[in-house]
């Protein structure tokens, strides 16, 4: 029984996550919390986290590079001034900017200016990764420090 909780827990972060990181105003920091106070090894939270949200970054990139201005607009709310922001900030900062994608409001325009500027696949993923997994790792060790 045990099990299957914690299998459906980290379902649950799983997609939490990803559509934390699509433009979608949630947030899975809670569920990491709560999942490591039940017992759950902080490592395997956090990966699933972090997996998670990389997925969902690489969605928003992809609505970037494929996505309509009208779909943007429409579907998303990520209007032309956001998304002029998030493209001056990395056009400013280049591939650097993207360890940041993990920051709310920020965040996921970011990755949107990614994808509309072509970066290359690798280049998005790299920072992405190392800034989700320093987040999520963190509060890992903030939650494991007070327990």
């Amino acid at each position: 029984m045990e099990n299957i909780l914690l299998d459906h827990g980290l379902l649950a972060l799983f997609l939490l996550s990803l559509l934390a990181a699509t433009l979608i105003p949630l947030g899975s920091e809670w569920l990491l919390i709560a999942l490591i106070l039940q017992g759950v090894p902080a490592s395997q939270a956090v990966a699933v986290a972090t997996l998670g949200n990389v997925l969902g970054a690489f969605i928003t990139y992809g609505i970037g590079i494929w996505g309509s201005g009208l779909f943007m607009r429409k579907f998303l709310r990520v209007d032309e001034k956001q998304t002029a922001r998030a493209i001056e900030l990395y056009q400013r900062y280049g591939p650097v900017s993207l360890l940041f994608a993990w920051l709310p409001i920020v965040g996921d325009p970011l990755c949107l200016a990614a994808g509309i500027l072509r970066l290359r696949p690798l280049l998005f993923f790299f920072p992405v990764f190392v800034g989700k997994l320093g987040r999520y790792a963190f509060i890992a060790i903030i939650t494991c420090a007070h327990i």
